[in-house]
């Protein structure tokens, strides 16, 4: 009885915190079955991916990740002929081309073979494309929802490619992927003796179907694209192959008409996920919060400003700093109702500084939709409320 008497005061005095003299009924009575799949809050579900595209396309709300793992099922999507079903116990990768052993494995093969864990990031090479010409992006998911970042269990690359015995001659494989537009890319064999993955596993899960379960290629660093899906076939070659997607979709075009091809590692950036644009800001003290990350390695550090660019200040980076990965970093600051201009610049371990967008254009013109990395604001008005600078 004296139990029961100290839980009803306990309640009573957690509901006059709460300001109300009401028990709210989670605390009356007991709560709900655990699932058999896990799903969020019902009072998370404004957090989603935005579709941009149906069918192919879904953009990460990365003002609502709250560490360096992107949730599986709010990862940025980027597909080009929908989301195949693939039988698992169907599927096969064929290893073939310049090779002394072709090898076929299936799924049940690559389970055998020793395996490996690593967090990386994935950035579709357009994202921050339609920036080109000045913002043009209201929100944080708008303009730099094509990038995550996840956990990848698999197998290295560089172990089959022992298996099946590379030619001398090879020097790129072309990855294509089991879906309808057998979608394929052309990769450096050195990045597979690298870290190139071929991953079954994210986040501590099969791989979701939208991720390209039941395989796919991981290239750390690489842009999106390259991180083939679906993944059923390797060739080794001795020229890369010049697919329609890479002719027509994934080249940089140059102020003088050419085009850079073969443009693979996404550098330095970061952007400022809070406050960001649609968010407000209340008085007294507060954090800006980031992402920052680099296809050549390691994040080295992140300098914020809150002015404009007038001045920088270096920001505190959250443990671990992961190569290729994402890094949060923050930087506290107190809010009185002055006019704020925010911004974040990441240098990676390489010494390779993010470039404002004046100095990427005057290289680069405005004709290309890829490979955006351009320091990003956010203005604070007067009155708290966030949008683009």
């Amino acid at each position: 009885m004296a139990c029961m008497r100290r839980t009803s005061f306990l309640q009573r005095a957690f509901a006059m915190l709460a300001g109300t003299n009401v028990i709210p009924g989670w605390m009356r009575e007991p709560g709900g079955t655990v699932p058999a799949y896990g799903s969020p809050s019902s009072f998370e579900s404004a957090v989603a991916r935005s579709p941009a595209d149906a069918r192919n396309i879904a953009l990460s709300p990365l003002a609502a990740q709250r560490g360096i793992i992107t949730a599986s099922g709010l990862c940025f999507v980027r597909c080009h002929a929908g989301i195949p079903a693939i039988d698992p116990s169907q599927h096969r990768l064929l290893i073939h081309g310049l090779v002394k052993s072709p090898l076929v494995l299936t799924m049940g093969d690559l389970a055998r073979l020793p395996a490996v864990a690593r967090i990386h990031f994935l950035e579709c090479s357009g994202n921050t494309g339609s920036e080109w010409r000045g913002p043009a992006a209201e929100t944080v998911q708008q303009s730099h929802g094509l990038a995550s970042c996840c956990e990848w269990t698999g197998v290295r690359l560089r172990d089959l490619l022992e298996l099946v015995g590379v030619s001398p001659s090879a020097r790129w494989f072309l990855a294509e992927g089991a879906d309808a537009a057998a979608f394929d890319r052309s990769i450096p064999i050195a990045k597979a003796y690298d870290d190139a993955l071929l991953a079954y596993g994210q986040n501590g899960e099969m791989l979701r179907p939208e991720q390209g379960y039941p395989l796919r290629l991981i290239v750390p660093g690489y842009e999106g694209s390259a991180n083939v899906k679906w993944l059923r076939r390797i060739k080794l070659l001795a020229q890369p192959v010049y697919s329609r997607e890479e002719t027509a979709r994934y080249t940089d075009l140059m102020p003088n008409g050419s085009a850079r091809a073969f443009t693979l590692i996404m550098e330095a950036k970061s952007v400022i996920v809070s406050p960001s644009g649609g968010q407000h800001v209340s008085s007294g003290r507060n954090q800006v919060v980031g992402f920052a990350w680099s296809g050549r390695g390691k994040i080295a550090h992140v300098d914020v400003s809150l002015d404009g660019g007038s001045s920088w200040r270096r920001a505190a980076l959250d443990t671990p700093v992961l190569p290729k990965a994402f890094s949060r970093f923050t930087v506290a600051f107190d809010w009185n109702g002055q006019d704020m201009a925010l911004l974040s610049r990441a240098t990676d371990e390489t010494g390779y500084v993010q470039p404002t967008l004046a100095q990427l254009v005057r290289v680069r013109g405005v004709n290309s939709g890829y490979h955006n990395n351009a320091i990003h604001g956010w203005r604070v008005s007067t009155t708290g409320a966030v949008s683009r600078l």
